[in-house]
């Protein structure tokens, strides 16, 4: 499973990209388990596929996906070609972790 992080916003508004395979990890399960809790709470809105507009989508406000708070970050997650979008504050648990733990153990 191939799992991609993009990470913008932010007060200087810096880009951050880091992407994680689990084929080989020892802890591929766990991973698994995360990426399910994250892409299983994400509203409809915020999931699109791949190559969808991901600005319009991280700044739609109610009905329309995440609304973003100012200087806030927005993440776009893809997993095997499913992309799920969110923004702060509005990220569930899980997909705050997935997010963290991909751009910390990501390459």
């Amino acid at each position: 499973m191939r799992i991609e992080v993009r990470r913008t916003g932010g007060f200087a508004g810096i880009e951050r990209r880091a992407e994680v395979d689990t084929a080989a990890l020892a802890d591929a399960s766990v991973w698994h388990a995360l990426v399910e809790a994250a892409l299983a709470e994400a509203a409809p809105a915020e999931a699109a596929p791949v190559g969808a507009a991901p600005a319009e989508a991280a700044r739609s406000g109610p009905g329309g996906g995440p609304s973003r708070m100012p200087d806030g970050f927005s993440y776009e997650i893809t997993v095997d070609g499913r992309t799920v979008r969110c923004a702060e504050p509005h990220l569930t648990g899980a997909q705050r972790e997935l997010a963290s733990r991909v751009l910390r153990e990501g390459a």
